[in-house]
């Protein structure tokens, strides 16, 4: 999930430098929620790892 992340970052960064902004705002948005949910993700997994130990 981060690497999706990270991909949309680059779209949107390449979308910026040429001018397509609403492209670029979009792909920004979209690498914001996915990398939010993979630190969620990863924060419950840290924790339900420890409770299981």
């Amino acid at each position: 999930m981060l690497h999706y992340a990270v991909v949309f970052l680059v779209i949107a960064l390449i979308a910026a430098v040429f001018g397509f902004g609403g492209i670029a705002a979009g792909a920004v948005g979209i690498a914001k929620v996915l990398f939010f949910v993979f630190i969620i993700m990863a924060v419950a997994s840290f924790l339900f790892g420890m409770i299981k130990k």
